[in-house]
Formats: C-alpha cells, structure tokens, sequence
C-alpha cells in the first residue's frame, strides 16, 4: 500500500480549508462547502487568538466559531463586555487583508461593541506561524 500524504492534523486541514476559500474568492467562485468554510474560519479565529492572547475581547462568527483574545481585564460569566461580530465572509477578508476594517466596521458587516473591540490593530494576519510551531488550535465552536 502506497504511503499516504497530505494534511492530518486539525491545524494543517483548516490552513488547507484557507487555502480553498481563498481560491474562490480569487477566482470569483461560488463559496466552497460550508465544512470547509468553516476549517478556514476556526484557522483564522486560532491565529488571532494565538497573536493575540488574553480573554478581553470575544471575536464571534456564527455559526462556525468564537475565540476570546486581546490581553486585559477578562470576563468569566455572561455576555463579554468587549464582542466583535461578523459574518464569514467578512472574517476571512478582514484576517487576510483583502477588506480594511474601518470599511467593514462602517458599512455593517462588523458589529463592535466595548473600548477594546477594534482589531485594526490585529489585522490582517500573518497567515503561517514561524517554522516548527503550529498553529490553530484555540477556536471554540459556537455551532
């Protein structure tokens, strides 16, 4: 039997779901499946969590995941007083550059709320962490 290859790991799939929904968006494609928008979701939300560590701010993208991140006062019941809220489509453009934050915040496909719930500062991503440490593995599904 021939060797396998290819991704095994949850990280390494959800860099290649990233890696496809790119490609649709490059190409003009319709949306891939939505398990794979969703592995490209949690990949982005994990590295934003790992960039960013702490639990200020909650960063929400219903149905497919939400990560707490940004260093300072944290919350432990209830509703945060810090949420960022978004579609998929508008996650995946703000975390890889193709759509600024102000332009998403303004016309509504980011709602913001709380002092610490700008993540200009934390856009876009660098989308590969440095050699030999992996990434995404701190997304919570919310659905």
């Amino acid at each position: 039997m021939p060797a396998r290859t290819g991704a095994d790991e949850p990280a390494e799939l959800r860099r290649a779901a990233l890696d496809v929904v790119l490609a649709c968006i490059d190409s003009g494609k319709a949306e891939p499946s939505r398990p794979v928008v969703k592995g490209a979701v949690r990949f982005l939300l994990d590295r934003l969590a790992e960039l960013a560590p702490g639990r200020s701010v909650e960063v929400r993208v219903p149905p497919y995941a939400a990560v707490q991140c940004i260093d300072g006062p944290h919350h432990t019941r209830g509703t945060p007083p810090n949420v960022v809220e978004m579609g998929a489509t508008a996650w995946i453009a703000l975390a890889t550059g193709r759509l600024a934050w102000a332009e998403a915040v303004a016309d509504g496909r980011v709602r913001a709320s709380g002092a610490r719930a700008d993540l200009s500062g934390h856009l876009p991503l660098p989308i590969d962490p440095p050699p030999g440490r992996p990434a995404g593995r701190n997304a919570s599904e919310t659905g």
